[in-house]
């Protein structure tokens, strides 16, 4: 890869359709990405559904990548892979084929319309964190702390390893 990349973490997240197959589906979109690498993902894991509760549970892991995408070009990139695997956004945390999202992008605070680095709700969510620590605990989130102590403030979560 040529230029500067940046470490970034993404979570993938799925719960209708075949959601491990999906998740499969977007660490491979990822690695496909113009200028970026797959570098790391967590095994996947089972989670009950946050916020909207009457859906299916979800498949949750995240992914590490290297990549020369700006953070607003890669948040495109994500929405455009999201879009081809069939994700329609009804209302807040809806049922989804995919969702990816970044979570971390290097050690940047980034603070604009439609994105939030760090994820605003990452360090409450152990379908994040517990993932995140399984290949990267540690990584400094800004202002929060280490990943793996995050997550061990969290505990489980309810979260179940269901594959590699």
């Amino acid at each position: 890869m040529a230029g500067n990349t940046e470490r970034v973490f993404v979570a993938l997240g799925a719960n209708i359709g075949e959601p491990q197959r999906q998740v499969e589906a977007g660490f491979d979109a990822l690695a496909a990405l113009a200028g970026t690498r797959l570098v790391q993902r967590s095994s996947l894991y089972r989670s009950a559904p946050v916020g909207y509760l009457d859906q299916p549970d979800f498949i949750n892991a995240v992914a590490a990548i290297d990549t020369s995408l700006a953070p607003r070009a890669l948040l495109d990139a994500l929405l455009e892979i999201e879009r081809l695997h069939g994700r329609v956004r009804d209302f807040a945390n809806a049922p989804r084929t995919l969702d990816l999202d970044i979570v971390l992008y290097g050690g940047r605070l980034i603070q604009e319309p439609g994105l939030t680095v760090p994820h605003a709700r990452m360090a409450e969510r152990a379908f994040v964190m517990l993932p995140l620590a399984e290949i990267a605990p540690d990584v400094q989130v800004p202002g929060l702390g280490l990943v793996r102590e995050l997550a061990a403030r969290l505990g489980s979560g309810g979260l179940q390893r269901v594959g590699a």
